[in-house]
């Protein structure tokens, strides 16, 4: 699949400027950037929900998009959980070459086959978030892509995909706040900048925070004298106004965090209507956008404290 010169506006704004790709088999990527910074307007160039305004992207003949993301969940009540994966394929081709069966998927991904041949009606919200990726999987998409798939997915699911993908032969993107996932799932990342601009960076999350801090530290340097610098006035505490909003945020930021928790247990309740599920799933994306930011200023806040 390949990308050429992508320009995509919106009201005037640039999301999406001048990137150019040609994505590789084995691919694994990492998509990074500020809240707003149009990580989801690159993901829906690529699936082809939106066309640029200038350029062109040209998809293979043999590639095939799995696409999981904050979406409504539109399965019936009265359809059986085994029907919903087999209605898609009846096999999938794993990474070894093997086929196993819809059942089998079904299996791995924690869903005995007593739950199988229940009715969805009869599932939690995280069991039908779970539900929705076997959908995609089944499929054997060659070009996966996971939006934020730890705000759906519990940890024993997460543990299984991980293994899952570990394998995957195909191309992966990965948008998550996540950073161990990141940091264990991909070798590259497109970093979305001011602009509409996409830095691509060849290794993975960590290793791009610890080069941005040997940058950062090798221009304080540079902006220094070979000779004996002349005494500087260094800022060791925070003042009044930064002190109270250090205090606010750590407070802000437990209370999310509690909230967070409370909206992923109300997942797992049995017979949750899909209207009350899809608000439960907005409403922890926003959460999980707010705890980021907090974070990324608590962080601000603690080294000025600490300089």
């Amino acid at each position: 699949m390949e990308m050429n010169h992508l320009i995509k506006a919106f009201h005037g704004q640039t999301f999406v400027n001048d990137f150019s790709y040609i994505f590789k088999k084995g691919d694994r990527i990492g998509l990074a950037g500020k809240n707003g910074s149009g990580k989801s307007t690159l993901l829906n160039l690529i699936t082809g929900t939106l066309k640029p305004d200038k350029g062109n992207i040209d998809k293979g003949e043999t590639t095939v998009i799995g696409y999981f993301h904050q979406s409504s969940i539109a399965f019936k009540d009265d359809e059986r959980v085994i029907d919903v994966v087999k209605n898609v394929a009846e096999f999938i081709t794993m990474a070894d070459g093997k086929q196993i069966s819809a059942s089998a998927l079904l299996t791995l991904f924690l869903f005995p086959p007593a739950k199988q041949y229940g009715f969805v009606a009869k599932l939690s919200g995280g069991e039908k978030k779970r539900l929705q990726l076997m959908s995609i999987l089944i499929k054997n998409p060659n070009f996966l892509i996971l939006d934020e798939p730890t705000n759906d997915l519990d940890i024993d699911t997460l543990n299984v995909l991980e293994e899952f993908l570990t394998n995957y032969p195909g191309i992966l993107m990965l948008v998550s706040h996540d950073r161990y996932l990141l940091d264990k799932l991909t070798d590259q990342l497109f970093i979305m900048e001011e602009k509409g601009h996409v830095k691509i960076y060849n290794g993975n999350y960590s290793s791009y925070r610890i080069e941005l801090e040997e940058s950062k530290q090798q221009n304080k340097r540079s902006t220094g004298t070979e000779t004996t610098p002349a005494p500087t006035v260094k800022k060791t505490k925070l003042s009044f106004k930064e002190t109270k909003e250090l205090e606010t945020i750590e407070k802000e930021i437990i209370d999310i965090e509690i909230k967070i928790r409370e909206r992923n247990e109300e997942l797992n309740t049995v017979g949750i209507e899909p209207g009350k599920l899809n608000d439960i799933l907005k409403e922890i994306t926003i959460l999980n956008n707010s705890l980021d930011e907090k974070s990324m200023r608590w962080i601000e806040l603690t080294e000025l404290k600490e300089a």
